[in-house]
């Protein structure tokens, strides 16, 4: 029987943005003794949430950046079990109005942590009434209109508020500065991905050879998240084609099924830099002008495929533009044009 395979740029897209629920919370780790890698950010969030039960306080507040699947809501969790109280959860998008956060706001519990998920998309004007809620524990609300208008003060109860970002340049700084702890979550390197993968395989209960797992890991671009994604498909692979064990011939047949190359690179990013290649003569051009040529939205590109580009060195972020590097162009196949590499030099 043949599997429908889906094309690795969808397949990146949705496993770096969202992973199916009863999955996630099966892989996902409980614990800081179950949690690999971002040494520096566990190590801190450890440090107050250990203060915080000796003083029997509430946590401080919060902010984890950094690029999806690399763990910030995992962490927002732990910190709950951490410290013994509930996590509310909740998404920037979804607060609309002021009304929304006063509701989320006054059902707290004492200690409760709110997890707010790519908080730099709240509106302004309900993120003002967040300045008064994480530092002096109230917000006050505008009742009625016109000569009736009066305003109400609602005390709430000490709570943690732990904010989580993926573009932490556009949040006010007003907002930035009230939280405790910013921390940026970086990509993963292949040993702790191969740690991930492991631990993965065992609690699926999935027979895997180390290679199949190296061989995932390294096409992973650096992401918890993706990197479990690729396992479970690759466990669905191996299980129709190869008698349900993951040995290193079946993980690249499974990766190649979802068009990732041995360097982590999917169709997408591909057609990106022969894009800029044959269209733009290596750069530099625009994203905007990116996103229209390859027929996708901007924010998936500056958010999914350009950060693993860069840090790659496929591409660089010029004030121009974006550029190819000498290794995108040898990726891409085509031979650099006469005098790119001196004007390259001057970006």
């Amino acid at each position: 029987m043949d599997i429908p395979a889906q094309n690795g740029a969808e397949f990146l897209r949705s496993a770096s943005q969202q992973e199916p629920l009863e999955q996630a919370n099966k892989l996902r780790p409980g614990d800081f003794s179950s949690f690999t890698g971002q040494r520096k950010t566990v190590e801190r969030l450890q440090v107050m949430a250990s203060a915080a039960r000796s003083r029997g306080d509430s946590l401080n507040h919060v902010l984890l950046s950094g690029p999806p699947g690399l763990g910030k809501t995992t962490l927002a969790h732990i910190l709950g079990t951490e410290m013994g109280v509930g996590v509310r959860v909740i998404s920037g998008p979804v607060i609309d109005k002021p009304s929304d956060l006063a509701g989320v706001l006054t059902s707290l519990e004492e200690g409760e942590i709110l997890f707010i998920d790519e908080i730099h998309r709240i509106p302004k004007t309900v993120e003002e009434y967040l300045y008064t809620a994480i530092e002096d524990f109230y917000i006050d609300i505008l009742i009625d209109q016109g000569p009736n208008a009066r305003t109400v003060r609602l005390s709430l109860p000490r709570f943690c508020l732990v904010g989580a970002t993926t573009r932490v340049g556009l949040l006010t700084a007003p907002l930035r500065n009230r939280f405790t702890l910013q921390s940026r979550l970086e990509y993963y390197d292949q040993r702790d991905l191969l740690t991930i993968a492991e631990r993965s395989c065992l609690l699926l209960e999935m027979e895997a050879e180390k290679e199949g797992l190296l061989e995932i890991s390294s096409r992973a671009r650096g992401t918890p998240r993706i990197l479990n994604n690729l396992i479970l498909f690759a466990r669905d692979f191996a299980q129709e084609r190869s008698g349900g064990v993951l040995d290193r011939k079946t993980a690249a047949a499974a990766l190649e099924m979802l068009e990732i190359d041995s360097n982590g690179l999917d169709e997408m990013d591909k057609r990106l830099l022969r894009f800029i290649a044959e269209n733009y003569r290596g750069g530099p051009v625009g994203l905007k002008s990116l996103a229209v040529g390859v027929g996708e939205e901007v924010q998936t590109l500056e958010d999914v495929h350009e950060p693993y580009l860069i840090q790659e060195g496929y591409l660089q972020r010029t004030a121009q533009g974006r550029v190819l590097t000498d290794k995108g162009w040898q990726t891409v196949g085509l031979p650099m044009p006469d005098g790119f590499q001196e004007q390259f030099k001057s970006y």
